[in-house]
């Protein structure tokens, strides 16, 4: 199946080729035929699996296809124009967006914009914008302004905008609930439940989730409408493509030796790095810094503008290592990333799949390590459960751990000094500069060997 044979309109067609797309994805090829024709969906995919191409060009087709003069006629910032013009006041005119996309978090919904102008970059008339915590209110009003086709937006901050009567909902066409699963975790319920409640019974509903089951399945069976239900992949998915490890560590020294360790591989090209509090993803960063790597931290305490600008030097490959908190799990689409490491194991089992999804994108393989405490055993377990996988424990000659777990399995064909990169001495320097003469003693910002859990208390 090629994308011709979506029936998309020849302006999408072209967009894609420019961007070198050529065979839609599974979820592509099931959901685009049928939200053409107008049917709600419900669809169960896993993360890089090219869903936001599965609800974009559905809608971009839609505006494609329409004639002339059927399309909405001056934007807000027009009739202010004309009221100047008569000599009159003008006033703020609520936008009127035709699509709303509702994400969980700012860096998916500035993925799903940047997408979007991609596939419509041929479309003069279609026009979108992102609306979402940490951007200056006035520059968002600018892009209210322009009155969007299409506007993709995080809850709380169009809320904010919905009761200040910025944003009207009564022309909607089309509403889509991206990572909805995400959106429940971190407890948008009543939120999306209130937009829901704005927006026209005539709507087209589109749902796309890790799962379908529990709260999800059930708001998404109340906001859909006799719905298709499309099961490509579920959280479970095992991402043959991604290899992956586990390296069970001592203490808090023995995990930043290893981490050091790990990181020079020359196999890898660009990293991201988890970390469970925003404290050690500064922390890390910055030692990582100091040892020569270009790192750079990704967390909720940081302003849009510094948060789109490391995105974007990741983007361009100016940075090696991304120390993130699950802020950076969804929503990051970078095809140079080819290991992820958990530094700290993710709360849930379900976020490990969406961290380590952030490598082998486009086809590509990946590697996904996670440095475990021996007391975390039983939450290897638990992800192993959810991915039907086991994942084997590697053992690195020089970075052995001192305690044993009966957790550890070490993987098929395994054998001391298997590890990548050179074997390390105990006691080394916790970050050195690449290629420069291992020290005895440690960094002079290392912390005690505390385990992660008890210093965190």
């Amino acid at each position: 199946m090629t994308f011709e044979t979506l029936g998309l309109h020849p302006q999408i067609l072209q967009a894609l080729t420019d961007a070198g797309y050529t065979i839609p994805t599974p979820v592509q090829q099931e959901a685009v035929p049928a939200a053409i024709a107008g049917r709600d969906l419900m669809v169960s995919s896993q993360t890089g699996s090219g869903k936001t191409a599965a609800f974009m060009l559905p809608a971009l087709n839609k505006f494609a296809n329409e004639p002339v003069e059927a399309r909405p006629g001056k934007t807000p910032n027009q009739n202010a124009q004309a009221a100047r013009s008569r000599g009159e006041r003008p006033r703020f005119m609520p936008a009127q967006p035709r699509m709303l996309v509702l994400t969980p978090t700012r860096e998916l919904a500035l993925q799903v914009t940047t997408a979007t102008d991609k596939y419509g970059i041929h479309m003069r008339r279609v026009k979108a914008a992102s609306i979402l915590g940490g951007m200056p209110y006035p520059k968002q009003m600018q892009l209210l302004a322009r009155n969007p086709e299409i506007l993709v937006a995080t809850p709380g901050r169009l809320i904010d905008h919905m009761e200040s009567g910025k944003i009207d909902f009564s022309k909607l066409e089309i509403l889509v609930l991206d990572e909805a699963d995400r959106m429940l975790d971190m407890g948008f319920v009543e939120d999306i439940e209130l937009i829901v409640s704005r927006t026209p019974a005539t709507r087209q509903t589109l749902l796309f989730s890790a799962t379908l089951d529990g709260m999800v399945g059930n708001i998404a069976r109340r906001i859909t409408t006799d719905p298709l239900r499309i099961q490509i992949a579920g959280a479970s998915a095992r991402h043959e493509n991604i290899e992956q490890r586990v390296h069970f560590v001592d203490d808090l020294l023995h995990k930043n030796r290893l981490l050091d360790h790990l990181l020079r591989d020359t196999a890898i090209e660009q990293a991201v790095v988890f970390t469970a509090t925003k404290r050690d993803a500064d922390s890390i960063a910055d030692r990582l810094n100091i040892a020569g790597f270009a790192a750079a931290a990704l967390h909720g305490d940081m302003h849009q503008g510094a948060r789109n600008r490391t995105l974007d030097a990741l983007r361009r490959g100016q940075l090696r290592v991304l120390v993130a908190t699950d802020v950076a799990a969804r929503g990051i689409d970078v095809p140079g990333i080819t290991h992820v490491f958990n530094y700290d194991l993710p709360k849930f089992a379900e976020d490990y799949v969406h961290r380590i999804g952030r490598t082998g994108r486009a086809g590509r393989n990946g590697m996904a390590i996670s440095l475990v405490n021996h007391a975390e055993g039983v939450h290897v377990k638990r992800i192993e459960r959810l991915t039907k996988q086991t994942i084997p424990v590697d053992v690195i000659e020089g970075y052995e751990p001192k305690k044993t777990t009966s957790a550890a399995r070490p993987r098929p064909g395994w054998k001391p000094g298997d590890g990548r990169g050179k074997p390390g001495k105990p006691g080394q320097r916790t970050f050195a500069k690449p290629g420069a003469p291992r020290k005895e003693g440690g960094h002079r910002g290392q912390r005690d060997g505390r385990s992660t859990e008890s210093r965190r208390g």
